[in-house]
C-alpha cells in the first residue's frame, strides 16, 4: 500500500474507464454477465460487446482470444444484491457459493458484517459480489 503521502494531492482522479472479458461467445458472456448484474447488453462495438456497468465502466466481452478465467469484484448495495440472489435462484445451472475454502456451495457468506458471494460464469470467471467493504 502507498503512504497517504505518496498521493499528488493535486492530481485529477482515476477512474476504470472498461475492461475486456475474454469470452468463447461475446453475447452470451455479456448477457450471463448482465442478467446476473440486472444490466443491458449494449450494441456491439467493433469486436466487443458491451455491457454498461455504471456511468463511467463498461465490461467489454470479447472472443477473439483465449479464454483465461479472472476474477471480478464488486461493492454493491443491499437491493442489488438481494436482486441478484433472486437472479440466481432462478438459475439453477449457475454455480455460485460462499467463498473459495467453500467450493460452489450455493451459499452467501457474512464476511466483514456484510454480505458475499461468488458467481462463477460459463467461462469460469469469478464474479464477486459483497455489500461492506472488509
Amino acid at each position: 500500500m502507498f503512504a497517504e503521502v505518496d498521493v499528488p494531492k493535486r492530481r485529477p482522479g482515476i477512474v476504470l474507464n472498461h475492461t475486456i472479458v475474454p469470452a468463447w461467445d461475446r453475447a452470451a458472456g455479456a448477457a450471463f454477465f448482465a442478467g446476473l448484474m440486472g444490466l443491458s447488453v449494449g450494441a456491439p462495438v467493433g469486436p466487443f460487446v458491451p455491457v454498461r456497468v455504471n456511468r463511467d465502466l463498461t465490461f467489454d466481452f470479447d472472443d477473439r482470444g483465449r479464454v483465461e478465467p479472472g476474477h471480478y469484484g464488486f461493492l454493491v448495495d443491499d437491493p442489488t444484491f438481494d436482486a441478484v440472489l433472486r437472479w440466481l435462484a432462478r438459475q439453477p445451472g449457475v454455480e455460485f457459493g460462499s467463498g473459495p475454502e467453500n467450493g460452489w456451495d450455493r451459499d452467501i457468506n457474512n464476511l466483514g458484517g456484510g454480505r458475499g458471494v461468488y458467481v462463477r460464469s460459463p467461462e469460469g470467471h469469478s464474479y464477486e459480489l459483497f455489500t461492506v467493504v472488509g
